[in-house]
Order: C-alpha cells, then sequence, then structure tokens
C-alpha cells in the first residue's frame, strides 16, 4: 500500500515538475521545475530498492540540471519576458504529435513482446553499485570516458562565451541605469522584428 502511494504521489509531482518545465516562458522557473522533477524521479529508485541508482540520478542529474540553471543565469537576460515567434505553429504541433506517437510505442513495445532476456542479468552475489561499475568500467569505459571530456569543453565553452558579454554588472548598476538598458534592447528587438 505505502509504495503504491508513493508511486502515484510521485509520478503526480514529475508530471507536475516537467509540465512546468515545458510551459513557462521564465529561464529560470524552467530550470529549477526540472531540477526538482529529476530528483522526484530518484525517488522510484528509492522506492524500487535501487538506492545506489537513486542517489547517483540526484547527483549526476541534478547536478547537470544546476549546470544549466548556471548556464541560463549567465546567457538569458531573466528580468525580461521571452516573446516567441512561432512562423508555422502547425509544424510545431506535428512533431509534437509525432514525438508522442513515438514514445507511447517505444514505451509499449517492451510489454507487447513476451520473450525478454536481460543481456547483463543481475549477479546476485554482487551489489547493485559493484554490478554498474563492472559494467560501467570495462565495457562501456571509454563511451564515459568521451563523455566526461566533451562535458568539461563544453563547461569551458560556456564559461568563455558568458564572459565576453559580461562587460557590464547589474548588481553595481543604478535601477535608472538597469531601466534605460532594458528600453534600449527592448527598441532594438523591435526595430529587428519590424524589419
Amino acid at each position: 500500500m505505502f509504495e503504491a502511494v508513493a508511486f502515484y504521489l510521485f509520478a503526480a509531482l514529475t508530471i507536475v515538475m516537467f509540465t512546468i518545465t515545458v510551459m513557462t516562458s521564465q529561464a529560470l522557473y524552467a530550470l529549477t521545475a526540472m531540477a526538482a522533477g529529476m530528483i522526484f524521479i530518484s525517488a522510484f529508485f528509492f522506492i524500487l530498492g535501487a538506492d545506489f541508482l537513486g542517489a547517483i540520478q540526484i547527483i549526476v542529474y541534478t547536478g547537470a540540471v544546476m549546470a544549466l540553471y548556471a548556464f541560463g543565469m549567465m546567457f538569458f537576460d531573466t528580468t525580461r519576458n521571452v516573446i516567441e515567434k512561432r512562423n508555422n505553429p502547425r509544424f510545431v504541433v506535428i512533431l509534437g504529435g509525432l514525438a508522442a506517437v513515438l514514445v507511447v510505442l517505444i514505451v509499449l513495445a517492451p510489454i507487447v513482446t513476451t520473450d525478454l532476456n536481460a543481456h547483463y542479468p543481475i549477479d546476485t552475489s554482487v551489489g547493485n553499485s559493484q554490478a554498474i561499475g563492472m559494467v560501467l568500467f570495462t565495457k562501456y569505459l571509454v563511451p564515459f570516458e568521451v563523455a566526461a571530456v566533451m562535458l568539461l569543453v563544453a563547461m569551458i565553452a560556456g564559461i568563455v562565451l558568458a564572459g565576453k558579454k559580461m562587460d557590464k554588472s547589474l548588481t553595481l548598476m543604478a535601477d535608472e541605469e538597469i531601466a534605460l538598458m532594458h528600453a534600449l534592447s527592448h527598441d532594438t528587438t523591435e526595430e529587428k522584428g519590424g524589419h
């Protein structure tokens, strides 16, 4: 009974958080909701008894979302509302529908299939974290290291690109200067949109 209540509670919370992520126009709200959704997903691992995977979900994925949070704070002016221009909304709806159908097919495929065989069956002599470590650092060692290097390069590139735009500090400016800067940027975006 406790597992069912916890499952439905965390499922509802996860859906709400990711709905906020998709529907909000504020970058920081979206990233905060995404981080909360990742934490709620880790609850499913804890319910299933995979404590190591639950902790890794919190540390790795929520940490990655916090890195996105930092990039969002560096790249976006979070005090300004985002105005989206959709030239072809029908195309967006068609792509969204195709993506939804594809997700449903991927989820239903294992349910329809009756002969499921695991490539790496669970070894009861070792624990959860030992089994993950053996697979990760033997068969998938090279992709693991390549992904780590790519993330490091992306982080350094983000810091370099954000550093080029940091010629003015909003915290050191007066309120009038910030309002004037926003008005000027708003006028330039309207001129670009009009041409």
